[in-house]
């Protein structure tokens, strides 16, 4: 971030200016932000309308004479520069939902973890960086490739920039995107009672339509996480709204799951993905048992099962995409599954580092100069025993 950025806060609780301003006292000193605070939606939009140089908003939803949802509607008829998060209460997917059409870029629960709210912040500004960046450049970015380019940026944002990390267990993740812009991503969420979900994924077709739709998938996963326990109902939920929503036809294929970072089980749903590699201490190593399920956004009532699998001491678990068992040599043949466990094996006492560059340098020496025709996404998580 290269300048002091202006964000107002909207909230009718008088709590909340003292604690944005002291949670954020060393931003604010450092000259990043500058902290503004409205306690309706009324006061907010005309206060957006006389500061042009208002960067973001971060509003609740339920507020007295006009509520989060009617400002959202309203400020790109006064600002449509303005970026914005909103704050609901926890679980409240269908207000997170309506906030997203809406143009919201992100949300946050209450009560409010103010660590994932700075975290939030910042990749809402990063996003808006890459947005003011087009905006300035827009001669440059009528060509195609420009576009694409935008859409990589937009899909790398939205990428986790850090991974929960204990005493027992460890992540890692990478996603190299393709020349043409697929929709792959993979996401990491903190749950309550010590239990983390993992999700890796990968949206039909390509271009900026697979960006947007992979984005907005994201954000549902995310919205459904934090209110369901079921990974099942989980990716019921989703496909619904999806459907509900899914005017291109896309579809996104997935694994879900929740690891249980105490007991080291990992409970996990199948959108018609690809089986993830579980690699054992003593060195053997396979696909994994998938349930039933299929991808999501094309069939309505779709009723998923889930399975549950016990990690033990030393066990590696890799989630990721078919952009690394269906990558082509010259001769059109594919990398496959089982190229694809013989790297897992010989990489698993390697540093993560080199674990995740030992497979990406396999499928490129594989393909022996073909161009990458679809991203290469993998999420990797390391178990060291019952915590």
């Amino acid at each position: 971030m290269n300048w002091q950025y202006k964000i107002l806060f909207v909230d009718d609780e008088p709590d909340l200016k003292p604690l944005v301003l002291q949670r954020f006292r060393r931003e604010i000193r450092k000259g990043q932000y500058n902290c503004v605070f409205a306690e309706n939606g009324v006061e907010a939009l005309d206060y957006i309308s006389k500061n042009i140089d208002l960067d973001m908003v971060v509003s609740d939803i339920n507020m007295p004479e006009m509520d989060g949802l009617t400002l959202l509607k309203k400020i790109p008829d006064v600002n449509h520069d303005l970026r914005s998060i909103i704050v609901s209460a926890y679980g409240d997917l269908k207000n997170i939902r309506k906030a997203m059409n809406l143009g919201a870029f992100d949300f946050v629960v209450k009560p409010i973890d103010f660590e994932d709210l700075r975290l939030t912040i910042a990749r809402t500004l990063d996003r808006l960086e890459v947005w003011r960046e087009a905006q300035s450049s827009k001669a440059k970015f009528l060509s195609i490739s420009k576009e694409l380019e935008i859409a990589n940026q937009m899909q790398q944002s939205i990428l986790p920039s850090s991974f929960p990390e204990g005493d027992n267990f460890k992540f890692f993740g990478y996603m190299k995107p393709a020349r043409n812009v697929g929709g792959d991503f993979y996401d990491v969420i903190d749950l309550p009672e010590n239990k983390i979900a993992a999700v890796v994924a990968d949206v039909s077709d390509k271009g900026v339509p697979a960006s947007l739709f992979m984005m907005a998938s994201r954000t549902l996963l995310k919205g459904c996480s934090l209110s369901k326990v079921d990974p099942r109902v989980v990716l019921e939920d989703v496909n619904e709204f999806l459907i509900a929503d899914n005017d291109s036809n896309m579809f996104v294929t997935l694994v879900y799951g929740v690891i249980d970072t105490q007991n080291g089980t990992f409970t996990y749903a199948n959108g018609g993905h690809n089986p993830p590699i579980l690699a054992k201490k003593d060195g053997s190593i396979d696909y994994i048992k998938m349930p039933r399920g299929i991808a999501l956004g094309m069939f309505s009532g779709f009723f998923f099962d889930t399975n549950q699998l016990q990690l033990e001491d030393g066990d590696t678990l890799i989630l990721y995409t078919d952009g690394l068992t269906e990558a082509q040599n010259a001769d059109g043949d594919l990398f496959g599954e089982e190229r694809l466990l013989d790297v897992v094996k010989s990489s698993l006492g390697e540093s993560d580092d080199i674990f995740m560059e030992n497979i990406i340098d396999s499928v490129h020496e594989f393909s022996k100069g073909e161009p990458q025709t679809d991203d290469m996404t993998f999420l990797a998580f390391r178990y060291f025993g019952a915590g």
